[in-house]
């Protein structure tokens, strides 16, 4: 899944996943993310006892401007894992996708996502066995808003995806971001991830809170934050720390 992303803090205004890269500019993202789980959600939404398991992953999110209104965006990693019953260790998903901004003026933007994804070795759904899950197809509607409170920039962005998976079921998604800068080179964030997937018979769901704080070193930034699933059903209740390097080039 794409979540949205906000760019390396320079003094020009950050921008938001709905916002286009510059033409002929490239934003790199390097991500890890250790989650674990021993207490999972279940059909009723209440908290319970599962078996232990642990997943971690880094991957590398690239997007590059191809003109004022597309954006090539592109992921890859490695991921790894263990649970009671499987380890498994090897390739994460591959992303490739294209944003067209539809509408932009001095404030907001309105964009249109359509990409694909090859499933790795690991957890390509958090209900799912290790290495479930073949090509899936997405397409995502993305907003974007600057403001200001109390004199301080402040971003939101909301993001709706359904996505046809291959191998499992099919999904919606509701991420939304929302920024404020404290100072001029430090952003603090705090995004939600919500879904469902589409089982006959069987109701998953889940909702991921994250906050975290990304501070500017020029055209560098690190972001350090914290992952939970705050509620779902049919899902296990992951967590676990976001570490994070952005570059601009």
């Amino acid at each position: 899944m794409v979540a949205a992303a906000f760019s390396c803090l320079v003094a020009s205004v950050a921008k938001a996943g709905a916002w286009p890269v510059a033409p002929g500019k490239t934003q790199v993202i390097g991500k890890y993310e250790p989650q674990s789980a021993d207490q999972g959600f279940d059909p009723d939404g209440v908290l319970v006892d599962i078996d232990g398991r642990r997943d971690e992953s880094f991957s590398l999110l690239v997007e590059h401007g191809l003109s004022r209104s597309l954006t090539l965006q592109a992921k890859a990693g490695v991921t790894r894992g263990h649970d009671r019953w499987v380890s498994y260790s090897g390739r994460g998903p591959v992303e490739l996708g294209l944003r067209w901004t539809a509408r932009r003026d001095d404030r907001s933007a309105l964009s249109l996502y359509l990409g694909a994804a090859e499933g790795g070795v690991g957890r390509n759904a958090g209900y799912a066995a290790p290495g479930q899950g073949s090509v899936d197809l997405e397409a995502r509607v993305l907003y974007g808003r600057a403001s200001s409170w109390r004199g301080r920039p402040v971003y939101l962005d909301v993001q709706v995806a359904r996505l046809r998976r291959g191998g499992l079921a099919d999904e919606t998604r509701f991420d939304t971001t929302l920024g404020i800068r404290p100072t001029r080179k430090v952003l603090v964030l705090a995004q939600t991830y919500a879904g469902r997937a589409h089982r006959p018979g069987v109701d998953t769901g889940w909702l991921k809170s994250e906050i975290s704080v990304v501070r500017a070193f020029g055209d560098w930034s690190a972001q350090l934050g914290w992952r939970d699933t705050i509620a779902g059903r049919e899902t296990a209740r992951d967590r676990g720390v976001v570490l994070a390097i952005w570059r601009n080039l």
